[in-house]
């Protein structure tokens, strides 16, 4: 392994890469530290524990906890993750952009410039709303219009400059750069995690066998992560042999690659935002489970300490999943593709019977993703009812930052097999 990564710094290009990453993400963590003016980290900090498994824990997670210590990044990435989601989805559901993505360089160069100010307008959005959810949660060192522009501004900043930052690291780095400043946000909570779990043994809370027993769950998530994160289904499929002049083209067998998690971990964000979209909603005009009526009753039910938002959280996950695969993979248009290169699936006829297959087996599939997605989100909650537990890094972080590791990795791979090196995947 050592010697492995003694060849990759030995070549400048990918040495200058991994350096330039590096330093792109030191930046990020030192921003997390910058804090925000007229805000106290000290309310934002109790704001954040009174609000577990809402919109709020979910940012201070992806944000490496700048949210709770109410810095230049709380607002972390996150707008510029639901912008690219919403223009995939515009994407599929407008055909004249649908046109644009397949115009080469060129629109998709469109496509993210449009990207880029629907995050600077969904940031400015979410830092008006999280301005008024600290007002109301008296977070705020006095108030006025100045405070207010000055606070949202200082938001929406951190959250472009952090797009600029992931930006540059996809064009001079090494690895997708939101994804790798995402990762580093949530392996940043591991020391946090450390020091709660040493002093929760020094004050008896936990003994050494439930230490143990959450090691060997982690372990067990984290392989199976791994497993199902690179598990596919291949439906071979044969090119019949063509005769265009004094050449003879096709005759070569290939397959159609289906991942289980082809989705990714994007589900289990849309489920994420919904199901805590009431409580957050909730939080901007100052109400509360304690509340009475039917918002108390709503914000009860949707609790992480109820039964109800592990069942509706796991459906969600479910159809979302169902709902993302369906935009992102096409079988009838594998179908006629196949048809008009001359391909077709053994035993399968061409045409209609075959997008019906590739349809069959990606509901199977699909199925399959689900199910395990939604046993990741769901089992530290579980956990954490039924041990009285509180896991801060979740199945969904270690679904993000295990892809993006894998990936990351596979890059370096491929950069160090041009070169002739043997790489970190055997």
């Amino acid at each position: 392994m050592f010697q492995v990564i003694r060849n990759a710094w030995k070549i400048p290009d990918l040495r200058r890469k991994l350096t330039f990453t590096f330093f792109m993400i030191v930046v990020f963590r030192l921003g997390s530290f910058i804090p925000v003016p007229f805000i106290s980290p000290d309310a934002m900090k109790q704001m954040v524990d009174a609000a577990e498994g809402s919109l709020l824990s979910f940012l201070d997670t992806f944000s490496g906890g700048a949210f709770s210590n109410a810095t230049l990044f709380a607002m972390s990435i996150t707008p510029y993750v639901n912008a690219s989601i919403i223009m995939q989805l515009l994407t599929v559901a407008i055909p004249a952009l649908e046109r644009l993505s397949k115009e080469g360089e060129e629109g998709r160069k469109k496509i993210a410039q449009w990207s880029r100010y629907l995050t600077v307008i969904l940031g400015f959005i979410q830092a008006t709303g999280l301005y008024a959810t600290l007002a109301n949660s008296r977070a705020i060192e006095g108030r006025g219009f100045m405070t207010a522009i000055t606070v949202i501004l200082t938001f929406t900043a951190g959250t472009a400059f952090l797009m600029w930052l992931g930006e540059q690291i996809n064009e001079k780095g090494i690895g997708n750069g939101i994804s790798l400043l995402i990762f580093a946000g949530i392996v940043s909570r591991l020391p946090v995690m450390v020091s709660i779990t040493v002093n929760s043994l020094k004050t008896g809370k936990f003994n050494i066998i439930t230490v143990i027993v959450l090691l060997v769950l982690a372990v067990v998530v984290i392989a199976a992560v791994v497993t199902m994160n690179n598990a596919e289904r291949r439906i071979p499929v044969q090119y019949s042999k063509r005769v265009v002049g004094r050449k003879i083209y096709g005759g070569q067998s290939t397959h159609i690659p289906i991942k289980i998690l082809s989705a990714g971990v994007i589900p289990i964000i849309f489920a994420t935002s919904i199901i805590a979209f009431p409580g957050t909603l909730a939080g901007f005009f100052g109400k509360s489970a304690e509340s009475g009526g039917w918002i108390g009753w709503l914000l009860n039910v949707l609790s992480p300490a109820h039964w109800f938002y592990s069942a509706f959280y796991f459906v969600l996950i479910l159809f979302f999943t169902y709902f993302y695969t369906a935009i992102q993979f096409n079988p009838i248009e594998i179908a006629n593709n196949m048809k008009k290169n001359g391909g077709f699936i053994p035993g399968i006829r061409p045409g209609k019977p075959t997008s019906e297959f590739i349809q069959k087996v990606l509901s199977r599939i699909t199925l399959a993703g689900a199910i395990f997605l939604g046993i990741i989100a769901v089992f530290p909650i579980a956990t954490s009812s039924f041990a009285d537990v509180n896991i801060s890094i979740g199945g969904t972080s270690i679904l993000i930052a295990v892809g993006v590791a894998l990936d990351t990795v596979k890059q370096m791979e491929s950069q160090m097999l041009m070169r002739h090196y043997k790489g970190f995947l055997e």
